[in-house]
């Protein structure tokens, strides 16, 4: 009798079980970090969302706060002054992250990735400010922009206050910010080039196409995913903009943003926890828009 007719053929494949060792290591790979996120995350979203359609002092008990609808979120819309200009702040923040300082890491990402001489000088030094806190980012540019002793006055021999004017000083704070947005946008870009496939390129060339045409009509589609997360880490980073201005100035005087005005509404001087909680819930519904958007199309891409 031969091998073949020893083992008949069943069509049946028994599935590889699992020991109890590596079902209790599984599920604490899983179960641990649904836990922290659910702790540190999903839990307090939730509770701000409730928050805001409370009146509570943020000291008595909770069940002592008084439900008032969405009379925070009429408010926020009708009647607190600082909403609208928060809101058009964080446009303008926006537009030019993506339209301004996301085309210049783009930029710096083709040039690095042609492996010229210093090359990784030129990556540590555009990437620098991404392993600094906005903070820090803050204090340095203050050195640049500050009034009496700023670099930029010094140069341009004038006594302008970049910070203080509200005519300018968002526009200050925004070369500040893309200064880090910049490094870290060229990191991403230049990540993504490294993983085309030489071929493209090839056959591009041999097609007779220049190499601006080969980037846009090659390279540029094939990062179609690394595109997705510039722009989702843009908004997000757009919208939740505060180490920055609340260094400058707590988002006073030309510099409100969302960020900052939910903090001075929970934790700052007003006190208003579910008002705070209702700019904080805005910011939350945005932020999920984009997410989900984002989530879409990656599974789209995936499937």
């Amino acid at each position: 009798m031969t091998a073949a007719t020893k083992a008949p053929v069943t069509g049946r494949h028994r599935k590889a079980r699992l020991s109890t060792r590596d079902r209790v290591t599984v599920a604490l790979m899983i179960l641990i970090p649904t836990a922290v996120a659910a702790t540190l995350v999903w839990v307090p979203a939730m509770a701000t969302i409730v928050m805001s359609f409370f009146d509570w002092d943020g000291f008595s008990p909770f069940s002592e706060a008084k439900f008032v609808g969405t009379r925070w979120y009429t408010e926020a819309a009708t009647i607190y002054p600082a909403f609208w200009p928060a809101i058009q702040h964080n446009v303008i923040w926006l537009l030019v992250l993506f339209g301004i300082a996301t085309p210049i890491g783009l930029l710096l990402a083709v040039l690095l990735d042609r492996e010229a001489s210093h090359t990784k000088f030129y990556q540590t030094s555009l990437y620098l400010p991404v392993v600094l806190s906005m903070a820090l980012i803050g204090f340095i540019w203050q050195l640049m922009f500050s009034r009496d002793q700023g670099l930029l006055n010094a140069l341009l021999g004038t006594t302008i206050d970049w910070y203080g004017d509200p005519n300018i000083n968002l526009w200050s704070a925004l070369i500040a910010t893309s200064w880090r947005h910049v490094g870290y946008v060229m990191l991403l870009y230049l990540a993504g080039l490294k993983g085309v496939d030489v071929a493209l390129k090839e056959a591009a060339r041999i097609d007779g196409a220049s190499e601006v045409q080969t980037f846009f009509q090659v390279v540029f589609p094939v990062m179609f995913p690394i595109n997705v997360v510039v722009l989702v880490i843009t908004f997000i980073d757009s919208l939740r903009a505060f180490d920055l201005v609340w260094v400058i100035n707590r988002g006073r005087n030309g510099l409100e943003l969302l960020a900052t005005e939910v903090t001075r509404n929970i934790v700052g001087e007003a006190q208003r926890i579910g008002f705070g909680s209702a700019l904080a819930t805005i910011m939350l519904v945005i932020s999920t828009v984009f997410i989900i958007i984002y989530l879409r199309i990656v599974m789209k891409e995936d499937r």
